[in-house]
Parts: C-alpha cells; structure tokens; sequence
C-alpha cells in the first residue's frame, strides 16, 4: 500500500488530488500524520479527497490508528488513516 506523509504545511488540496488519484489506480492508499496541525492538513485532505472521486462513482473507507514511527532515531507516534475506495451505492 502506497504510504503519504503529511505535515502542517501540506496544502489539503494537493494532498488530496494524490489521494484520489492513488484510490483510482490502486483502490488504496495509507496517509500518516504526526502531530495535530499535520492531524488536521490529513484530515482535510480526506474530506477533499471524497468530493474528487465521487464523480467517479466511488466513496471511501477510513480507519484511523496509531502507529509507532522511528525517525531521526527517535520513536514518534503518528496517526495513520487506511483509505480504501469502494463504489457508489445508488
């Protein structure tokens, strides 16, 4: 599964043109976040992201979860939002 980062300075609509796009191709996509602004940037991407693939025929799933990250040899906690697209129910 192709893995996202963002951060506070993402820009929510960048973000979730790469979302969309990764849910067309591959149906899935895992987009991490670490801290609340970055929390935020995510979750809004994820908002935008629903509105670009419902033309589409699409909608999408979200399960949220906490995952230890190591970085710069330090172990952070970080949300991770799984995304999976599914279709439409008329």
């Amino acid at each position: 599964m192709e893995t996202l980062r963002v951060s506070s300075k993402s820009r929510p609509n960048s973000v979730a043109g790469a979302i969309a796009a990764l849910l067309r191709t591959k149906g899935e996509v895992e987009v991490q976040a670490i801290g609340p602004q970055a929390v935020n940037q995510a979750v809004k991407a994820i908002a935008i992201a629903r509105g670009y693939i419902a033309p589409d025929n699409l909608d999408l799933v979200v399960k949220p979860a906490f995952v230890k990250l190591e970085l710069e040899n330090e172990e952070r906690t970080a949300l991770k939002f799984s995304i999976k697209a599914h279709p439409l129910e008329s």
